[in-house]
């Protein structure tokens, strides 16, 4: 099958204009008529999934592997590094970012991970009632998404609402109407100031609440792929933290 092929299904799917301005999001690698051999998905790329993957192959991933535009490629860089690694076999690398996270992944944890029910759905955030003590609901959150430690900041004893952006959302938080906002890569100042504006957090972690990215990809696919002939494989890269009691 040819990139273009499969590209065409995946637009259709979650339309890459969807992005955002500042998002890479689309074919990153290999030309629209390339030729591929096997399907994998990933959140992300890393090394040690490269070396298991066939040349000849495409890969799709959440991550763009490429945010900014390259000045100089001297391999020094985990984007370079890599990116040496796909032109040497001859792999082919698609990105669905923000664009499946506005129509599918932000729900998708939010109802069938998180076993939310929800109230409305504003491109990135999803809203739902909770009506739960903070603490049971943080507690059930973080069973939920096996997050390894607690990270919350806590305004008020319950929860009413809870506002949900996977990944990193806090940039969103101007816009959160709701009780308690869950997200990812919480910073100290984003603390201070949701604290301000009275709404509880709790971190969800970026590759926590993304790494659902790969099997609802592939269960979109599922049709598409009997149809055409064609497996996907699901690779899983790495956490690049660890955490320590």
């Amino acid at each position: 099958m040819k990139i273009k092929e499969l590209y065409q299904f995946l637009d259709e799917l979650s339309p890459f204009s969807l992005q955002e301005k500042w998002d890479n999001s689309g074919l990153l690698v290999g030309n629209p008529e390339d030729e591929f051999k096997q399907l994998y998905i990933s959140l992300d790329l890393d090394d040690d999934m490269l070396e298991e993957i066939e040349p000849n192959s495409l890969i799709v991933t959440h991550h763009p592997l490429i945010f900014s535009p390259l000045k100089r490629v001297n391999f020094d860089s985990y984007a370079t590094k890599i990116l040496r690694t796909l032109i040497q076999k001859n792999i082919g690398l698609i990105s669905m970012h923000t664009n499946f996270d506005i129509t599918h992944l932000n729900r998708y944890v939010a109802e069938e991970i998180l076993g939310l029910e929800l109230i409305s759905h504003d491109e990135y955030i999803c809203y739902a009632k909770v009506n739960l003590p903070f603490d049971e609901l943080s507690q059930q959150i973080s069973s939920k998404l096996d997050l390894e430690y607690h990270k919350v900041v806590r305004c008020s004893e319950d929860v009413n609402t809870v506002a949900l952006v996977t990944g990193a959302g806090m940039s969103l938080l101007p816009e959160v109407k709701a009780d308690c906002f869950l997200t990812g890569d919480i910073k100290y100042h984003d603390a201070m100031e949701a604290k301000n504006r009275g709404i509880s957090l709790i971190d969800i972690g970026h590759y926590e609440s993304e790494k659902h990215f790969s099997p609802l990809l592939l269960g979109l696919c599922e049709n598409y792929l009997k149809i055409n002939e064609l497996k996907a494989i699901i690779r899983t890269s790495k956490n690049p933290f660890m955490f320590h009691l």
